[in-house]
């Protein structure tokens, strides 16, 4: 998956945050109301680059690949992400101002797994070892 609509910017520090516009992953049983070719904004901070795609890679987002610098992030895309103590926020409309940056959890979550609280009971289901 190639990203048309990224780019980055290397802070005063040395750092970088880079910016993707990533087609919005599947969220299992609710998969088809995600398959309208939404698309989501992902912003990384990071030491470099390749570090930056990296933390994305190691998320599963696999084919993640920054070609140019076409949409590089605006200052208060890198504030937002400068600001979370993740430094890896995304949000579903991008030219949205009035939406919140989520964290990369959110978006990645596995439906399969439930949310503790979330089971039938209001109990968590998972089993003690993975809370």
């Amino acid at each position: 998956m190639t990203m048309s609509g990224g780019g980055f910017i290397r802070l005063p520090g040395g750092s970088v945050v880079v910016a993707l516009s990533l087609p919005r992953p599947p969220h299992g049983a609710r998969g088809g109301l995600y398959d309208c070719g939404c698309r989501v904004r992902v912003l990384v901070h990071a030491v470099n680059r390749q570090r930056a795609l990296t933390r994305l890679r190691n998320l599963g987002l696999r084919a993640v690949y920054l070609r140019g610098n076409s949409e590089p992030p605006t200052p208060d895309e890198i504030t937002a992400v400068l600001h979370h103590p993740d430094g890896l926020v995304w949000r579903e409309t991008p030219e949205d101002d009035t939406e919140s940056w989520h964290p990369i959890r959110a978006l990645l979550r596995n439906p399969a797994l439930p949310v503790r609280g979330e089971g039938p009971d209001g109990d968590d289901e998972r089993p003690a070892s993975a809370a």
